[in-house]
């Protein structure tokens, strides 16, 4: 497995971001979304939540010194349940 880049965890942030703002945009003003739309929308924050989480540990860890690459996916109730 080829070692992941901050770029692509960018990368995949803003193809999530993207997709966000798409299904956002299709329920009309005052119309909910479709069940299914709901539910890629949960999918897509904790997918955002784990993309975000990975970037900081691996900034973190190249700013202590240590090997970006320590750096895991971690669970999303793991990062879902971070107090901001």
């Amino acid at each position: 497995m080829s070692p992941v880049e901050d770029i692509d965890i960018l990368s995949r942030i803003q193809k999530l971001v993207d997709e966000e703002h798409e299904i956002e945009g299709r329920g009309g003003e005052g119309q909910p979304l479709k069940q299914d739309d709901e539910v890629r929308l949960r999918m897509i924050e904790e997918g955002l939540d784990q993309c975000w989480d990975l970037l900081r540990q691996r900034r973190a860890r190249r700013s202590a010194g240590l090997d970006p690459e320590g750096a895991q996916v971690r669970s999303k109730d793991t990062v879902e349940h971070y107090q901001q």
